[in-house]
């Protein structure tokens, strides 16, 4: 028999999904899970949107332009413009959502073999993309003592070789929630300039910053026009995850021709998804203010009431809907298939996703794993005690 590709074979599969199989198991032997696991908000998505998918009367579903119809680009800049980035409809592709962004932008950017430094612990499809366009990851840790802080600039610089060609952040932070000061960006920067890198910035939760927090966008960092490629996508900001449409946006015109021709290849993003994503635009202000007051009470409930249990330390997060809270058991990995295949109270256990896949290094985050604070407040409220009763059972806890 033919044998698969080495890219295949060092794909890594998803932490939030690998525990798939034992939640359904669960529901199927009758008990009520809540899925903290993925970032699947239960937030509506705008009026607005939803009214221009019902309305669309088109007799055919066209192809769009690969760079996502022109009204759309211009209506994304100027949304950004509103939120003080300066940017064209020329410096805008819509992709099919962010992950589509971020594989053209290091395709566009980076040849096989070169290397990617990322603050870890990071979104886990990061290393998914690397692979995919050949690339080698190489991590500089955060701790989260630190809150998850971005590491001392000096752990950058040990890091960065010949072959280093880019850094990529996500800010706010997905798992983390940490929101990256004005004051980091510029030492990132300054790490970017000198060395002559690519900054690639994930920013889709940029709407959700709390308690008087404002983000601070790679797009403003000045000196370093044509280094920086920011992603973008609906996916969050509206409650939009099924609607796969993204952006990758920069200055620098030769990154944006070449991202044109991955978009060619693939012809176009979705077309109906689009003139959701456009409609989306028009979404009030109050909307968001009272998604991110809904958010700063999820993540109350959630944060505080898990630094309540005996044993376990979350650091609250500034922004996004994640947090990664660490826990006295001897692996989370364990501990998290436990709950789904041993454990229940009150008929309902609890899904997260072991914070070891979103670390690079090997070994570490075993004992930390990262929560989504997408549900309603009332099952926020009996998941935090399902784990307080779940840790007091659990075979391998650890003890101080």
């Amino acid at each position: 028999m033919p044998s698969i590709s080495r890219k295949a074979v060092t794909m890594p599969e998803s932490p939030i999904r690998k525990l798939v199989p034992y939640a359904e198991k669960a529901k199927a032997q009758g008990k009520n899970v809540y899925h903290l696991n993925i970032g699947q908000p239960d937030i509506e998505t705008p009026q607005v949107a939803l009214d221009a998918i019902r309305n669309f009367d088109e007799s055919v579903i066209e192809y769009s332009h690969s760079a996502g119809f022109q009204s759309y680009r211009d209506n994304l800049a100027a949304y950004y413009q509103k939120v003080g980035i300066d940017v064209s409809s020329e410096d805008i592709m819509i992709t099919t959502g962010g992950s589509e962004a971020l594989s053209f932008g290091f395709m566009s950017t980076c040849n096989p073999d070169d290397e990617v430094i990322i603050p870890e612990p990071f979104y886990a499809n990061y290393n998914g993309f690397a692979v995919a366009a050949g690339l080698n990851v190489v991590p500089v840790t955060a701790n989260i003592n630190d809150g998850f802080a971005l590491p001392p600039v000096e752990e950058f610089e040990k890091k960065i070789t010949p072959k280093t060609k880019a850094i990529v952040i996500c800010n706010p932070g997905n798992p983390t929630g940490y929101l990256y000061s004005q004051e980091e960006l510029e030492k990132l920067r300054d790490i970017v300039k000198k060395h002559d890198l690519f900054l690639f910035a994930d920013e889709v939760y940029r709407e959700f910053c709390y308690d008087g927090a404002t983000p601070f966008s790679v797009m403003n960092l000045e000196g370093i026009e044509n280094n920086v490629i920011m992603i973008d996508s609906v996916s969050k900001r509206y409650s939009m995850c099924g609607a796969r449409i993204g952006a990758i946006v920069s200055k620098n015109k030769e990154v944006m021709t070449s991202a044109l021709k991955f978009g060619q290849a693939r012809l176009s993003p979705p077309t109906v998804d689009q003139v959701a994503a456009e409609a989306a635009l028009k979404t009030p202000q109050s909307y968001f203010d009272n998604v991110v007051e809904e958010y700063v009470e999820r993540r109350n409930i959630m944060v505080d009431g898990l630094n309540a249990i005996e044993g376990v330390f979350c650091p609250k997060p500034s922004g996004a809907f994640y947090c990664v809270a660490q826990f006295p058991v001897d692996n989370t990995e364990r501990f998290c298939q436990w709950l789904l295949e041993s454990f229940e109270y009150e008929g309902a256990t609890v899904m997260m996703a072991p914070a070891s896949g979103f670390y690079s290094t090997e070994g570490y985050g075993t004992q930390e794993a990262r929560i989504a604070y997408v549900l309603n407040k009332e099952s926020l409220k009996k998941a935090v005690k399902c784990l307080e009763e779940a840790l007091k059972v659990y075979p391998g806890r650890t003890f101080c």
